[in-house]
Order: structure tokens, then sequence, then C-alpha cells
């Protein structure tokens, strides 16, 4: 709903109050303290076409300009009404979620919380879709060790994600040996609509995002991750990565990191397909050269 580079707007949508469900404890993953099902129902293919409108409301605008001429005056005036009623809607929304804001916790707004792009696809269309992970740490002495829970919130998960989640979380306490893990880290999801997600595709970039939040450092604006989290950081192939460069670009992002081997495809040419979209996709082999590239600093 907000590009990128408006983190407050974000930080603070995904402060609001829910039921918090333990993930991971003493380092030991537990699924039954999470149900994941049912998911959020998916809008359907049309459904999805006619919400996108309400994010692209500039390129529409140029495409009415470049269209009025030729159009009807009636077609025309047409279009007009139903720009202007895209942009009441988008305003009301910007509105409902300017209402959540209130009673946000300071220490939520600190500096200890990160905002980690996620990447998505559905089967109903080729758009993708485009989650925000809202992960903050407590630092509390208790908990010890640190536990991790997920707060419902406007994204529900299901099994395979949850279980990439825990395994990230696992690696990035092993990668972090110096700092103390003590304490709650809470992760919730925010999108423009209830939705859900599944699959282990979000596992490296989840990865980083838990790394960067135990060393204190921040995820760079305008780029995203898509691949799975291998044994020795490896990152690894997925599916369905045009959908989610669409989903990324469409938010405004620019430099899209892919697992390393997948630019040229038999069913894609990343190369490509990031020239026609105006979008930076780069390869990436590990944990490491990703963490390097979202946060411009080492691990």
């Amino acid at each position: 709903m907000f590009p990128p580079d408006s983190s407050k707007h974000w930080r603070q949508a995904a402060t609001q109050e829910g039921p918090a469900h333990p993930l991971r404890s003493r380092h030991i993953f537990d699924s039954s303290c999470l149900s994941c099902t049912p998911l959020y129902g998916m809008p359907q293919s049309n459904a999805r076409q006619r919400l996108l409108t309400y994010f692209t409301v500039h390129l529409d605008l140029l495409h009415f300009r470049e269209r009025a001429s030729h159009r009807h005056p009636l077609s025309s005036l047409r279009s007009l009404w139903e720009l202007t009623m895209m942009t009441r809607h988008f305003a009301i929304i910007s509105l409902l979620i300017a209402i959540l804001l209130c009673g946000v916790p300071v220490s939520v707004l600190a500096d200890n919380a990160i905002e980690l792009p996620v990447l998505a696809a559905i089967r109903q269309n080729h758009l993708g879709v485009f989650e925000i992970l809202m992960m903050w740490w407590d630092k509390k002495p208790e908990p010890n060790p640190v536990q991790l829970q997920w707060l419902l919130g406007g994204v529900r998960l299901g099994n395979d994600h949850v279980g990439a989640m825990a395994q990230a979380f696992a690696y990035a306490v092993e990668r972090t040996p110096s700092i103390q893990h003590t304490g709650t880290v809470s992760v919730q999801g925010v999108a423009y609509r209830p939705t859900g997600s599944d699959g282990p595709s979000a596992g490296a970039a989840m990865a980083v995002g838990f790394i960067a939040l135990f060393k204190g450092d921040q995820i760079q604006r305008g780029i995203a991750l898509t691949g799975t989290i291998e044994p020795e950081g490896q990152i690894g192939p997925v599916g369905s990565i045009p959908d989610k460069i669409r989903a990324a670009v469409r938010e405004g992002y620019r430099t899209v990191l892919v697992p390393s081997g997948q630019m040229h495809d038999p069913r894609w040419n990343l190369a490509e397909f990031g020239f026609q979209l105006n979008v930076t996709v780069k390869e990436v082999e590990t944990i490491d050269e990703a963490y390097l590239l979202m946060t411009g600093q080492r691990i």
C-alpha cells in the first residue's frame, strides 16, 4: 500500500494488537502451537485485477492522458469517474490504516525493528503477492533462550512457511554467537488485504531479516529477495519468479535478488524480463552474499 520508503507507516501498521502464537521456545520448534488452517481465502483473478488499480494511480493517469484524445467524450468522462472513485477508495484505505496507528507502543518504533519484504505467488493469476514481515525484539533477559512468536495480523502462514521461519530463526541464532539471545522476537505480516502465504521460498529473506535484527542492521529500501534457505547457508531455487518480480515492481522495488542459476530457465529469461520492467535482477548464492547486498554490512 505504501512505497518502500514509507517505513513509518509499515512499522506502525504492524503493531496492532492480536493474539500471539509462540513459534519457537528454547530453539525447539513446536508446530502444534500455531493453527495454520484455514488460510485466508485468496481473491479470485478478477478481484485481484481490480485491487491493483488502487496501487497504480500514476500509471493510470498517464494512460488516461494518452488515450483521452482517441476516446468518445462519454468514454473519457467514464474513465475520469472511475479514476476519481479509485483515488477515493485509496484515500479511505489510507484513513483506515491511520486509525489503526493509534496507541503504537514506543518500544516497537525503536531501532530494534526490521521491515522485511516478502514475495510470493498464487495460482489464480500471475501478478504475485507482496507482503511485509515486521520483526522486532524486546531484548528482555527473559525468556532465556530467546523465544520467537508470530502475531496474527493481515497475513496467515501455512505449514511450509512456518517451517521455513523456524529454520531461518535457528540459522540466525547460530550465525550470531556473540549476541545474547534472550527475550522475545515478534513477527507480524502486513499486507494491503488479508491474505495467506505458504511455501519455503521466503526462508532466505527471513534468515537475512533475523540476522539483521540481532546485529542491529537495517534492510535497505527497494531491494527484495526470494529463495529457500539450505544447509550451510546456501540459497535454494524457487518457482514463479516472474510473478514475484511483478509484485516487487508494483510496490516500487528496483532490485530483486534470486537464487544462483535461475536467471535463465526454460520458463523465463529474467535478464530480459527485468529490462522490460526496469528492475535489476541479481543472482545470489549464499545468505552472506544476500545480506551484504540487502544491508550493506557483512555478517
